[in-house]
């Protein structure tokens, strides 16, 4: 007979809790895909009553792969319960048409169940669902809406088609006649079940991020470039990229969607496995502020503190929870005719962006201003990066930027 000891028995515990941290390791889960929410505009909401009995199938890139997947559903921002009583997902044939490969067509569900209700403010992430995600691939995310929240949850500039038909066809193979609408709506984010290594990258910031001028269905924003290179290097290709801008944030006050000082935790914070997160953002803080009228060096010198302070915030919270924070300096907008900046804001833009280069501040900085300035004026982006309006770049200016990116930053 086997003598048991207390080591014996000390040796196997220490063992099966190496295997299980080891599982759990193998097992770990991270954001592959999300965007940020907020409630749209009264130009890009659906009427009121278009989502109820609704089948809504929205088409969204992947980053990372994964053996496993997850959805999340928002009603981050409706004041009633959203009752969602059926959801798939499944391999789209095609990211401009609402036709999937029903060969990968699987049932999602909640706590065992095909039918969930979110109550108001709140997000609900799925079970794990038995579908393989390759990286920078499209997924089909398809829901039957029985009745929908009286504030719509949504995403803009989703540069991308969403597609919506009445009544439940959640499992249809296509959506014939089906009204299309290049905006996301009650869906925040999806996860993969990654390898030991894996972590998702946040990116939060503005229409710079969030993608201004691209066409949709083109996924030409500087994340994606930006994704496909992390996937392109063995190094950090178990690294999903979670594109959070939203068109006119700003780092301290609501507009274009909250704050980013408010929506950190969630945009960011809450997302599975994230690893690192790099801001840029700012730009619409330093250009509203004179947009309309002059204001006094007195509210220049506080804007400066304000935004640094709330950076500093941002900073902590990321540290707190073992996140890489990095920060991008703010790109020059000296030829904006919407902002038309004057030397003040250019001065404002500058001692925020040394603030952002001081040691210690952040964990590390993409000098983005630099990349993206004309040697020759500082103050405006280069020519062949400029989309025309001296604010946004262009598509080969989102592609540089992502290009130059040090990709040391994130290897793990």
């Amino acid at each position: 007979m086997t003598r048991i000891t207390r080591r014996t028995l000390g040796l196997a515990a220490a063992l099966a809790l190496t295997l299980s941290v080891a599982a759990h390791a193998e097992g770990r889960w991270i954001g592959t895909w999300a965007s940020a929410q907020q409630v749209p505009e009264e130009r890009n909401a659906l009427p009121a009553d278009a989502l109820n009995d609704a089948t809504l199938r929205q088409i969204v890139r992947l980053t990372a792969g994964g053996e496993r997947l997850r959805v999340r559903i928002s009603n981050a921002f409706g004041t009633t319960p959203l009752r969602v009583t059926a959801a798939r997902v499944a391999r789209p044939l095609s990211n401009e048409a609402p036709a999937i490969d029903p060969a990968t067509d699987r049932t999602v569900t909640f706590a065992g169940k095909a039918e969930v209700t979110v109550p108001a403010g709140a997000e609900y992430l799925s079970d794990p669902i038995a579908l393989k995600a390759a990286p920078l691939s499209d997924l089909a995310v398809t829901l039957h809406i029985d009745e929908a929240p009286a504030v719509q949850t949504s995403h803009p500039g989703s540069r991308a088609t969403s597609y919506f038909v009445k009544g439940n066809k959640v499992s249809a193979a296509d959506l014939p006649g089906a009204q299309k609408t290049d905006h996301w709506f009650q869906l925040s984010g999806v996860e993969v079940e990654a390898g030991k290594g894996a972590g998702a990258i946040a990116l939060i910031g503005d229409s710079i991020t969030d993608g201004y001028g691209v066409k949709p269905n083109t996924n030409l924003r500087w994340p994606d470039a930006f994704a496909a290179r992390l996937q392109a290097n063995p190094k950090t290709r178990k690294l999903g990229v979670l594109n959070l801008g939203i068109g006119g944030n700003r780092v301290l006050l609501d507009g274009l969607g909250p704050n980013a000082a408010a929506r950190f935790d969630r945009d960011v914070l809450m997302q599975g496995g994230v690893t690192h997160v790099l801001i840029l953002e700012g730009v619409n803080d330093l250009g509203v502020l004179t947009r309309d009228q002059p204001v006094t060096p007195d509210k220049h010198a506080a804007l400066i503190a304000e935004v640094t302070t709330a950076y500093a915030q941002m900073v902590h919270k990321a540290r707190v929870r073992g996140i890489k924070a990095i920060g991008a300096t703010i790109m020059p907008y000296g030829t904006s005719a919407y902002y038309h900046p004057d030397a003040l804001n250019e001065h404002d833009r500058a001692a925020i962006n040394a603030w952002i280069r001081a040691p210690g501040n952040f964990d590390a900085v993409v000098d983005m201003d630099k990349i993206m300035r004309d040697p020759a004026n500082p103050n405006r982006l280069a020519p062949a990066y400029d989309s025309g309006d001296g604010l946004h770049p262009s598509m080969d200016g989102y592609s540089f930027m992502a290009q130059s990116i040090p990709l040391e930053l994130f290897a793990r």
